[in-house]
């Protein structure tokens, strides 16, 4: 990228696609290689310097796949402004976060907000981060829960091609099975994921298919294979997999909680007494540092402030929504959890429950003052009801 025929190709080509076809944006694939000098990763290469300063296309979507397969290729967080990343550390943690991995709580945390630690400091917003579980690359959402191991015999490589790095979990079969528990498990597995990803804050993406329910029968290699394999199939789509993932994408259009412009900070914004958001215990009690620590925790209550919205809308005004908890329990047990004392006076109302999404329409008030309990593997969502 250091020869100015190759940048002026590149850039007349990338305003061509906008200027004439009216794209919004580019992804760039292995973007880090679009970063290195002659070996190394640079942050300030031509490339950079001539993307900011073009007028057309300085004002586009920009999202980089921030690694590439050369030494030092890994550049999650180091983008520049302008851009945002596909977060594989939120990858990575969401899935080793609900498959039950001894993993710390602060990462899921800091990857559920936002992950400011990886761009807030170069002035980028929660945009930057394209949150994802599942990618074209590796298994889809449904295999991700069906199996353990890659399944890539039909690819002709004797099944060493395609990543051994998936941090899935079959939940107990290998594939395929005709266990009605474990089938019940696998499709709340796959609302635990989706739900997360449309509660995060930063960008959602989505695999194609995986609303549906769609498998690659174990393989994660599947750029080879134009066949059943990789096709979507229509006819045998998950119909409640599907509705379930429209309400989410509703709920998230419909509350700004959830999507916010500013970094989520914990301290209060204005002159409220809470801060935008709250960490607690299961019992009730915030978080302290000990606990983020905790390599063995699995269940946790996040606190959403509604009315704590450092955004603005078109015309200045704040922006105001409902408070919400959510109540995460990755155990293989149930576990009972209780609100602050000072929210057990509210009203709240059941909104998300991957353990019965029936159940979870906005409209079942629960008793705030007794222990709420939480299913084994469940995200539970309650949503403040306004006097």
């Amino acid at each position: 990228m250091r020869n100015p025929p190759v940048l002026q190709l590149l850039m007349d080509s990338l305003r061509y696609w906008v200027l004439e076809m009216h794209v919004d944006g580019f992804r760039f694939d292995l973007a880090a290689a679009l970063a290195r000098g002659l070996h190394e990763v640079e942050r300030l290469v031509s490339f950079f310097d001539v993307i900011h300063q073009d007028p057309v296309i300085s004002q586009v979507k920009l999202i980089a796949e921030p690694w590439d397969v050369g030494e030092g290729g890994y550049q999650v967080g180091n983008f520049p402004v302008l851009w945002s990343e596909w977060n594989g550390a939120y990858r990575d943690t969401m899935r080793d976060y609900w498959r039950g991995e001894p993993a710390a709580l602060g990462d899921f945390a800091r990857r559920f907000a936002g992950s400011a630690d990886l761009y807030e400091d170069t002035g980028r917003r929660p945009f930057a981060s394209i949150n994802f579980v599942t990618a074209h690359d590796g298994f889809t959402l449904r295999d991700l829960v069906s199996y353990n191991d890659r399944h890539n015999e039909a690819n002709g490589e004797e099944n060493r091609d395609g990543s051994v790095d998936n941090r899935s979990f079959n939940l107990g079969a290998e594939g395929p099975t005709n266990d009605p528990g474990i089938q019940e498990v696998r499709r709340r597995q796959q609302r635990n994921f989706l739900a997360s990803l449309l509660l995060s804050q930063g960008v959602p993406m989505i695999l194609g298919g995986d609303e549906i329910g769609r498998t690659q029968q174990g393989n994660n290699n599947a750029y080879c294979q134009d066949n059943e394999i990789s096709w979507l199939d229509w006819e045998n789509m998950d119909q409640d997999l599907f509705a379930f993932v429209q309400r989410l994408i509703h709920i998230r259009r419909e509350h700004p909680t959830l999507r916010r412009w500013k970094w989520l900070s914990g301290e209060p914004v204005g002159r409220g007494r809470r801060g935008d958001i709250v960490w607690f215990r299961p019992n009730g009690e915030e978080m302290n540092d000990e606990d983020w620590d905790n390599g063995f925790a699995r269940s946790l209550l996040v606190f959403l402030n509604g009315s704590q919205i450092a955004d603005r809308d078109a015309a200045g005004g704040f922006i105001t929504d409902h408070d919400f908890y959510l109540l995460f329990n990755a155990h293989i047990e149930p576990v009972e959890f209780e609100l602050p004392p000072d929210d057990q006076r509210k009203t709240w109302a059941r909104y998300i429950d991957t353990s019965d999404p029936g159940q979870g329409e906005g409209k079942q008030d629960i008793n705030a003052r007794d222990r709420i309990a939480v299913d084994a593997r469940t995200l539970l969502v309650l949503r403040h009801v306004k006097p």
